[in-house]
C-alpha cells in the first residue's frame, strides 16, 4: 500500500506567502468586478439629437426653493434623460433637508440647461413640492416616464418616523405639462 501524501510534502503546508498570493488574487478579482457595470447603469442619452453633446444638468449646481434652516440640503438622487421629446437631456432630482432621524419631506424637481451650456441649470418644473410633507423613495426614469414611491401619513397621530401611506406615482410629459398618475395603498397592504 502506498502512503498518503499529506503533511509530509512541502507544497501541502500553507505558508504566509500562500495566503498573501490568495489575498492578492481575491483583491484583483474584486477590483476588476468594480469596473463591470450592467448596460443600464448609466443614463440613456441615445435619444439626444446628433451633434449635441451637452451633459445632463447636475442637481448639485442648482439652488432649490427649500429652506433647511441650519441643516444642509441633500440631493438624494438624480436621473437624466429626454423627458419631453425635444432631444435634450433633462434631470429629475429628489432633494430634502438633511436629517439624521425620521423621514424628512422631499421635493422632486425637473432641471434643464439654459442655452448657455456653462450656465447653472434651472428648475423648469416641480413634480412634488416639499410642502406636501411626503418622503420620496425609488426615483427612476424609463422611456420618458418618471416614477417614484411617495411615503406619507394617514393622520397627524402617526409618528413622523413611520409613514403609513405609500403611493406609487408616475409623471409623464403630455400636452406641454407633466401629468401625474397615482396608485395609492396603505403600507401594511402594499405589494412589495
Amino acid at each position: 500500500m502506498q502512503p498518503l501524501a499529506g503533511q509530509d510534502l512541502s507544497h501541502t503546508q500553507p505558508r504566509p506567502m500562500h495566503w498573501l498570493a490568495t489575498a492578492t488574487a481575491v483583491a484583483a478579482v474584486v477590483a476588476a468586478a468594480s469596473f463591470v457595470q450592467p448596460p443600464d447603469a448609466t443614463a440613456n442619452t441615445a435619444s439626444a439629437k446628433p451633434g449635441r453633446s451637452a451633459p445632463a444638468p447636475d442637481a448639485r449646481a442648482v439652488t432649490f426653493p427649500l429652506d433647511c434652516g441650519p441643516n444642509r440640503l441633500d440631493v438624494v438622487k438624480q436621473v437624466s434623460g429626454d423627458l419631453d421629446g425635444d432631444g435634450t437631456v433633462e434631470t429629475v432630482a429628489t432633494v430634502r433637508c438633511h436629517s439624521d432621524t425620521g423621514t424628512p419631506p422631499g421635493g422632486v424637481y425637473v432641471l434643464a440647461r439654459t442655452s448657455d451650456a456653462k450656465a447653472t441649470p434651472r428648475i423648469v418644473a416641480t413634480l412634488l413640492d416639499p410642502s406636501r410633507k411626503l418622503s420620496v423613495q425609488g426615483l427612476a426614469l424609463h422611456d420618458g416616464t418618471v416614477s417614484a414611491t411617495l411615503l406619507g401619513y394617514s393622520t397627524t397621530d402617526v409618528p413622523r418616523c413611520c409613514p403609513d401611506v405609500r403611493t406609487d406615482t408616475k409623471w409623464r410629459w403630455r400636452g406641454g405639462k407633466f401629468l401625474r398618475t397615482d396608485d395609492q395603498a396603505a403600507l401594511g397592504t402594499a405589494p412589495v
